[in-house]
């Protein structure tokens, strides 16, 4: 495939990877794959990114990717697809090294371990944990053939990757299989008209909060509206707009309609069109998990890096997946638990700090340098490249000797 943003490595082997992706490429979570394949290629990785969609090769973001077409129906869909990605893999093993693919792609690209000796090396990257908490017969299917899975990797895969260290040691990924972490990331480049026309807040403006995301219980927006207005009620002045949608979405619109104006549920927004509208906040706010959800521990938190990417202080809760990532920074307003009372101390510590946001979103974004997308590639490039040279080595290691007579 062709990229003209591809620049090689100066001496770096050119390695062959075919990445079979689970979701859309149209669908806002792709960016992982997209922006990933982006700066594999600038490394000068050959990367046949696999997807749903319309057949034939398109264009998504700059990113060219080779869509595999799948019927609308559950389990028929992913049956279906999965048969049509070996249909296109199993003519060109030879012209790969690795197959790069997730825990829902597994059952069905295991038996490729058949091919011989000469197929390219399979290996699992896990993005996300089980919900554990779910009951519905459906997630226990699910959550039972995702267990299955990790359980045969062991065996199958020659190699794994995860999103964070936290989320190996969940699944129970053993360290001598695991080849690399490599997390979400950022383009900081993407957000600079964020940090160029920001006008911060200055005598008595409000502070704006923003949440772009998806609408959940868990995330704990209900508390943080309650905060705000209580915040405001003290004499402090916050603007709190949510952009998104979900299920949570009906009882956000209905405190929101009698809050005095301070809380915006707004419709959700391309990708494209969010540096732009973070360039009028003041303070991301993140998902808000409880500190003790581990499933957000074990996760690598995407829009906090965006909001760093865009010059922004942030207001989070102190989960794992946050404070990893921000460690001592003090571009953080931390509640310690996703509580109304918690949420409006970390509203009280923003408006004591009103008057060194734009220094504070400076150093947000300066942190935000170690979360590109380019230095998560990095990781994984490394990742293959190690793996690979590992399992060379133990080839090489098993081999017989060779006798006398052979030379």
């Amino acid at each position: 495939m062709t990229d003209t943003s591809r620049k090689a490595d100066a001496g770096a082997p050119r390695l062959r990877l075919a990445w079979v992706s689970p979701i859309t490429p149209a669908k806002l979570d792709s960016v992982t794959w997209l922006d990933t394949t982006r700066e594999l290629r600038r490394m000068g990785m050959d990367v046949t990114l696999l997807a749903a969609g319309p057949a034939g090769v398109q264009s998504y973001r700059g990113i060219e990717v080779v869509n595999i077409p799948r019927p609308e129906i559950y389990f028929i869909s992913r049956l279906v697809f999965h048969l049509r990605i070996l249909r296109y893999l199993l003519p060109r093993l030879s012209q790969f090294d690795f197959i790069l693919f997730h825990p829902i792609s597994a059952i069905w690209l295991f038996p490729l371990r058949l091919a011989g000796r000469r197929r390219p090396l399979l290996v699992m990257d896990s993005r996300d944990l089980l919900d554990f908490g779910t009951t519905t017969v459906k997630a226990r299917l699910r959550n039972g053939l995702e267990r299955l899975t990790y359980r045969l990797a062991t065996r199958l895969a020659d190699g794994q990757t995860a999103i964070t260290p936290r989320l190996a040691q969940l699944v129970g990924i053993p360290p001598r299989q695991l080849w690399g972490i490599w997390p979400s990331g950022v383009d900081p480049d993407a957000f600079a008209v964020s940090r160029a026309t920001r006008r911060w807040p200055a005598g008595g403006d409000p502070l704006r909060l923003v949440y772009v995301g998806i609408f959940l219980e868990k995330r704990h927006l209900l508390p943080l509206a309650r905060a705000v207005r209580r915040a405001n009620d003290e004499g402090m002045a916050f603007q709190l707009s949510l952009y998104g949608d979900g299920p949570y979405r009906p009882a956000l619109e209905t405190y929101a309609a009698a809050a005095g104006g301070c809380v915006q549920v707004e419709k959700p927004i391309p990708y494209d069109a969010v540096p732009a509208m973070l360039s009028t906040a003041h303070i991301g706010v993140t998902s808000l998990p409880a500190p003790d959800d581990v499933k957000y521990e074990a996760s690598s938190p995407l829009k906090l890096f965006e909001y760093m990417a865009a010059g922004l202080p942030v207001v989070a809760t102190s989960n794992r997946c946050h404070t990893d990532v921000v460690a001592h920074g003090g571009y953080a307003f931390w509640a310690a638990a996703p509580t109304e009372d918690e949420l409006l101390a970390a509203l009280r510590q923003a408006w004591a700090a009103r008057g060194r946001l734009a220094e504070l979103g400076q150093e947000s974004y300066a942190a935000a340098q170690d979360w590109t997308w380019a230095a998560s590639a990095r990781k994984l490039y490394n990742a293959l490249a190690g793996g690979r040279r590992a399992q060379s080595a133990s080839s090489r290691a098993l081999s017989p000797a060779s006798s006398p007579a052979d030379h």
